[in-house]
């Protein structure tokens, strides 16, 4: 029984010691200057702008989760696959009807986020008019530039 998972537990075993030596080495060989941009709590080269509470949209959450939702059907339709050409005749027929139901089903979640536009982008149809502002009535923030902090200054 143990001799059938030897080759899963070789190959965690070898990601693990991968990950861990490409992580040691970064830090071990990787440059230590400390610098006030390296410091900044948001750093990828832009400037941080605005507040950190503005509200986000709630359809890019819709859209996350309805992709995880339909991208969990080629989790079960793969694995169905792999072992349906080779299983037992009673299997493949229960196992072919409860893949149609499931399909059934998820055609009919389909056509039900197309038929309410829940992934619709169009901020006209989507957002109630109240909330669409002109381009002119929205205050433009100025890019603030980080400044050097001197070693020692409190903080």
């Amino acid at each position: 029984m143990n001799a059938d998972f030897t080759p899963i537990l070789v190959l965690v075993g070898v990601a693990a010691l991968i990950c861990t030596a490409m992580v040691t080495l970064s830090w071990v060989l990787g440059p230590k200057k400390i610098t006030p941009w390296k410091q900044a709590p948001y750093e990828c080269g832009v400037a941080p702008v605005g507040d950190a509470r503005e509200r986000f949209p709630i359809k890019f959450y819709l859209v996350a989760m309805l992709f995880i939702l339909f991208d969990i059907e080629v989790v079960f339709l793969w694995s169905w696959i792999s072992v349906f050409r080779d299983a037992s005749l009673d299997f493949q027929i229960f196992s072919f009807w409860a893949i149609m139901i499931y399909m059934a089903l998820w055609i009919l979640g389909d056509a039900y986020v197309l038929r309410v536009n829940a992934i619709d982008w169009d901020d006209a149809v989507s957002l109630d008019p109240a909330k669409l502002v002109d381009e002119a009535e929205v205050p433009i923030q100025t890019v603030t530039t980080l400044q050097p902090v001197a070693k020692g200054a409190a903080q």
